[in-house]
């Protein structure tokens, strides 16, 4: 079976994703850790259940979303791997950082990117990569059918989406990702964003009011 677990890190509240088998191997996503206190408590939970991280993968590139990828290169010896639209976006992520005042460790360059449809196996268990631009160009998100559940990236968060006025942002794309991504999907599938709490297919398709027709 695949486990989820999540932490909540930086500033920006961003929600950091461990899975993880019966087996001890893991998929890190979107490490968003900025300080030692959150690296610590990050490697405490992969030490405390005996895991071996083997990929680590980010959803998109924007800066909340990669602030732990140096550390877990350097930990664990992990590249991130993306999709390849997302190259603009992780090669601005310094001058973001130095704007914000966030202190940013520059994060390694994938050296190999993840397609639209592209399943991604842990263990026995399939995770399926679905193409969901709009929030950022490459934005993808992972559906693990075996759970019924999307780690969602900043797609979709409960009753909202993600934000579209910013560099490469597109409203018209991130509302027909979602639709044809999501809408074919079990009701009763789990989301599990970028940020806030978690949801379920059907109820954002019923009260979501960016997706209500």
């Amino acid at each position: 079976m695949i486990h989820i677990y999540s932490f909540v890190f930086n500033a920006l509240e961003e929600n950091t994703f461990v899975l993880y088998n019966d087996k001890g191997e893991c998929i890190i996503i979107d490490p968003g850790m900025e300080n030692a206190e959150e690296e610590k408590q990050f490697l405490n939970f992969i030490r405390a259940q005996n895991l071996k991280p083997v990929r680590l993968i980010n959803t998109h590139t924007h800066l909340d979303h990669i602030l732990g990828n140096h550390f877990i290169h350097k930990t664990y010896g992990l590249k991130p791997e993306y999709h390849v639209f997302e190259d603009k976006i992780i090669h601005s992520a310094p001058i973001i950082a130095e704007n914000m005042g966030i202190p940013y460790s520059i994060s390694p360059l994938a050296e190999q990117n993840l397609l639209e449809g592209e399943k991604i196996y842990l263990g026995d268990h399939e995770i399926i990569c679905l193409f969901t631009p709009g929030h950022s160009p490459g934005h993808l998100s992972f559906y693990i059918p075996d759970i019924a559940s999307i780690i969602g990236g900043d797609a979709i968060f409960r009753l909202s989406i993600g934000r579209t006025d910013i560099p490469f942002g597109n409203y018209e794309q991130l509302i027909e990702s979602i639709h044809r991504n999501f809408g074919s999907l079990p009701p009763e599938t789990i989301i599990y964003p970028g940020h806030g709490i978690s949801t379920q297919i059907g109820y954002e398709m019923d009260h979501n009011p960016f997706l209500m027709k």
